[in-house]
């Protein structure tokens, strides 16, 4: 859930980089709405050392695109690429920060017969950088597209019951994505198929209409998609959200059949759906029991549509928080005991927690340096995806070794 609910990093141009050693690094630039831009490789990485070339093509790429941030896969030769990137973003004019994101199933989903059919013109390579920068702008629309046991979250995943462990997963994706809601007009069939009431038939049925027939302005018109009845429509509706369409209330988590209890409640606060958009919200309700009844509803929906209104179409994952740009690298032999630096929590396991700290390790903090407190597991204090204050205890050059604290820093 941690995972899947990161914030997302929208309105910019991203370069995805996917890093590798032998057959050079593949990079994607995508635009804000996750189209691709331009394809490269190159070679900054050994054997073919090729940095100056790399830095060139980078460079030229930034200043065509415009691009503001750079997403680089954590596999293999993902700190020797950081290493090139931090160069270059020294020595250029234009403001570049980059990311480090977990690359976990990319390889599986670039080689899979949905990102065939997304990008039938790339290879495997191309496709996973592509994955790799869309990750950033919006992680949970990205990461649906993998079967969640490709994303290789936590130990032991072979030991289960397989059936049952896809059941509580597929559960996960789904509160995750009905929270969050989806944009009707720019969802792929893979997301839309984790909305409650939509099957993958019917998700690719939603798709082609949409194709065929250009955006949709209103959620009545999913009635118009075939497969999909009033039944569906009554599951589906409040879940799915349409921005500028000519309903304002399409882009809330209003259900359509309460469309009329909110208009009457806005009438009553004396203003409108379309204000409520422009920061007007927040309202001010003396008695839910009494307002409920003279709007002809219950107590808890009118709660939930004050609640909506209050803060139209807002995104949970703005709360959480945000992936760390950095523009600079540590070495390794650059830490110091004691230094205080901010880290990615990168997995959970039993005895503790491997964060990513910028160097090419990740560092490890001990279950015991934790919290003050005690706690019988390390996911009472941390989940994948936090960004957490650490301080340095310990480093050993020679096993590549770093211990961690998080003692005292994080309240």
């Amino acid at each position: 859930e941690q995972l899947l609910m990161q914030p997302p990093i929208a309105g910019k141009v991203v370069l995805g980089w996917d890093p590798a050693f032998r057959t050079g690094c593949k990079l994607a630039v995508v635009d804000p709405t996750g189209k691709v831009l331009d394809t490269v490789v190159v070679y900054p990485t050994a054997p073919q050392c090729k940095v100056e070339q790399a830095k060139k093509t980078v460079h030229e790429m930034i200043k065509k695109y415009h691009v503001s941030v750079i997403s680089v896969g954590n596999g293999t030769a993902c700190r020797e690429s950081e290493q090139v990137i931090t160069e270059l973003i020294k020595e250029i004019p234009e403001k570049v920060a980059y990311v480090i994101v977990n690359e976990a199933g990319a390889s599986v989903y670039s080689a899979s017969k949905l990102a065939t059919e997304e990008f039938p013109e790339f290879d495997v390579g191309q496709r996973s950088a592509a994955s790799i920068a869309r990750r950033l702008q919006d992680p949970l629309a990205e990461l649906v597209k993998i079967e969640p046991k490709a994303i290789g979250v936590g130990q032991y995943q072979h030991d289960m019951n397989q059936k049952r462990l896809e059941e509580a997963l597929n559960g996960v994706v789904e509160d995750c994505v009905n929270k969050v809601g989806v944009d009707l007009n720019t969802a792929s069939v893979p997301l839309l198929s984790y909305v409650s009431g939509i099957s993958k038939a019917v998700a690719k049925n939603i798709v082609a209409y949409r194709e065929e027939n250009g955006r949709f302005h209103t959620r009545k018109e999913l009635l118009k998609v075939p497969k999909l009845g009033p039944k569906a429509f009554e599951q589906c509706a409040g879940f799915l959200r349409i921005t500028g369409g000519s309903n304002p209330l399409d882009a809330t988590s209003v259900h359509p059949e309460s469309y009329e209890v909110a208009e009457k409640f806005l009438e009553n606060m004396g203003t409108t759906a379309e204000d409520i958009f422009k920061g007007h919200g927040a309202f001010y309700v003396k008695d839910y029991r009494k307002m409920a009844e003279s709007l002809g509803t219950g107590e808890m929906t009118l709660r939930d549509i004050v609640k909506e209104l209050g803060k139209p179409g807002r995104d949970p994952r703005e709360e959480m928080p945000k992936p760390v740009l950095r523009t600079d690298v540590l070495d390794m032999k650059d830490l110091k005991e004691g230094m205080i630096l901010k880290g990615t929590v990168r997995n959970v396991i039993d005895f503790g927690a491997f964060v990513d700290i910028g160097v090419h390790q990740d560092g490890l903090v001990h279950i015991s340096e934790m919290t003050e407190r005690f706690i019988k597991h390390p996911l009472e204090a941390v989940s994948v995806g936090d960004i957490v204050d650490v301080r340095v205890i310990g480093v050993d050059m020679k096993k590549k070794r770093i211990s961690l604290s998080m003692k005292g820093l994080n309240k």
